[in-house]
């Protein structure tokens, strides 16, 4: 476990998964991240590399060859990190390809994330980096949990999302068993920037949406005023999650996205999969801002 401290905030990192495990108040000691209650969800935010999601049958073909990767990729739950370099505000962990990895993602690669610490603010920067001869192929994001309700005495259902503009995106509906996505959309703003937050709102799984204006969600609860806000500016998809019993709402970040029911599972055609040229790098954050009011 590391951690990272300034005169606002203490966060926390796991070393499995390079995961950010806490988020708070170095004055009052207020909680932001959701505890991963194993009963419910087990995890805080896993790092999602290099796919979003499920892929048809766990599979993809690459050069006419089949690979097999679990949800999410290959970071989440992977005990093989690296701590690449730690200052006064930042950690940064890593992982490198393997001969193992090979056998699963054929792709010789760096991935890194980096946590910095900026007053109220925690900086989420990942790095890609192709050390391969071939363009690498990939999709990232994240998928960080906060907890919802953060105060005693208030309810779910007392809090809401606020997005910067007005929206009529509508969210792509999964198929619950496979975890692809349908053809099937479902109206969710209608020219609004608020969503209300209620438990059944999950009971079809994630709202993923392709298309928003917005670059920035803010959590607000009725009662104590925003409370947390991510911005998201290097990302086009964005998905909203809990378990229906959850108390937390995860706000995700991707450049990428599941399968479609209809896919081909060629990699190369893969809805939001990005292209990165042999030696190249490619970089992308986002931002988790704590309000000011709930940290004095």
């Amino acid at each position: 476990m590391y951690t990272l401290e300034n005169d606002k905030l203490k966060i926390k990192v796991k070393k499995t998964g390079a995961e950010l495990c806490g988020i708070s108040s170095v004055k009052n000691n207020t909680q932001f991240m959701w505890d991963a209650n194993p009963e419910v969800w087990g995890s805080y935010a896993p790092n999602l590399f290099p796919i979003i999601g499920a892929l048809k049958e766990d599979t993809y073909i690459f050069e006419g060859k089949t690979y097999t990767l679990p949800k999410h990729g290959i970071i989440r739950n992977n005990e093989n990190l690296k701590l690449l370099n730690e200052t006064k505000n930042s950690l940064t962990l890593g992982l490198e390809y393997s001969e193992d990895s090979l056998e699963i993602y054929p792709f010789k690669f760096k991935f890194s994330i980096t946590y910095v610490l900026k007053d109220n603010c925690i900086e989420v920067l990942h790095t890609i980096k192709n050390l391969d001869d071939k363009p690498l192929y990939f999709s990232v994001g994240g998928h960080p949990a906060f907890k919802c309700p953060v105060y005693k005495n208030e309810a779910y259902e007392d809090y809401f999302l606020e997005f910067e503009h007005p929206e009529n995106s509508v969210t792509h509906l999964l198929n619950l068993e496979s975890g692809l996505v349908t053809s099937q959309t479902k109206s969710i703003f209608n020219n609004s920037n608020i969503l209300k937050l209620k438990h059944d709102l999950f009971n079809e799984d994630a709202l993923i949406f392709k298309d928003l204006k917005s670059r920035k969600v803010a959590l607000k609860s009725k009662h104590k005023g925003e409370i947390l806000s991510v911005s998201y500016q290097d990302f086009n998809y964005l998905g909203i999650w809990a378990k229906p019993n959850g108390d937390y709402v995860c706000i995700e970040p991707w450049l990428g996205i599941a399968d479609s029911e209809t896919t081909n599972q060629n990699l190369k055609d893969k809805e939001g999969i990005l292209s990165l040229a042999p030696n190249k790098s490619f970089q992308a954050t986002y931002n988790i801002e704590i309000h000011n009011n709930h940290l004095v």
